[in-house]
């Protein structure tokens, strides 16, 4: 199936819980935690590592790892949102922030993900999934900023821009999760749900959640910056 909703958003804005939402409404959504969790899917980490490794702007067969999705949310499909807008003429784009700002994003971001996934270069898959977040998210989409804090921010707030600069006003959607239901209802043309919108994955529970999966690995846990 061809992706309808291209996320663009940086991870660590509340993605996960989006996700989930998405699947409620009948869009299943790619997600980083497929690549790490689900065996059908970590085989997509060879073809990450390709587009890790080639120029921004390379085209690519994305149905090698979005067949089964009608959506991506989160790194590293939010790296390569340009690409995708190119190879998807027709998906929406939803421009993920995170609900308390720039700063509360960073400071989420360095207490978190930013730490590692202790994941270590000992395996092949180790070894390119962390080539892949290295090249593909620290260095192409955050442009190398992540050790100083305002220039992280910065680079934050640009890509916001950069994005509602880009992308027809027709086709995005810049949301956060607090917003709950409605607009991003309105946005894709679907009832409301008669539930709460989904909360997952805050920072305390993604740092339990990285920790469960070095033990689960037989691996050093990630030690958080900051």
């Amino acid at each position: 199936m061809p992706l309808e909703i291209i996320g663009a958003g940086f991870g660590r804005t509340g993605t996960l819980s989006i996700s989930v939402a998405l699947g409620k409404l009948g869009y299943p959504a790619y997600h980083m935690t497929d690549i790490l969790f689900h065996p059908v899917h970590r085989k997509g980490i060879d073809f990450w590592g390709e587009v890790a490794d080639g120029a921004p702007g390379s085209q690519h067969d994305w149905s090698r790892v979005f067949a089964d999705f009608r959506a991506t949310v989160d790194y590293p499909g939010c790296a390569v949102w340009r690409e995708l807008m190119v190879a998807y003429p027709d998906a929406k784009v939803l421009l993920t922030l995170h609900p308390k700002g720039p700063e509360a994003w960073y400071d989420s971001t360095i207490e978190s993900i930013y730490g590692g996934t202790g994941l270590e270069s000992s395996s092949d898959f180790g070894t390119t999934f962390n080539h892949m977040i290295d090249e593909l998210v620290w260095h192409r989409l955050l442009e190398d900023t992540m050790d100083h804090r305002e220039a992280a921010i910065a680079r934050y707030t640009s890509h916001i821009a950069e994005v509602q600069a880009e992308v027809p006003p027709n086709r995005l959607l810049t949301f956060s999760a607090d917003q709950g239901w409605e607009p991003l209802c309105a946005f894709l043309g679907v009832p409301v749900p008669d539930e709460p919108f989904p909360r997952a994955n805050n920072r305390e529970v993604i740092k339990q959640w990285l920790e469960r999966m070095a033990r689960l690995r037989g691996m050093r846990a990630p030690k958080p910056a900051g």
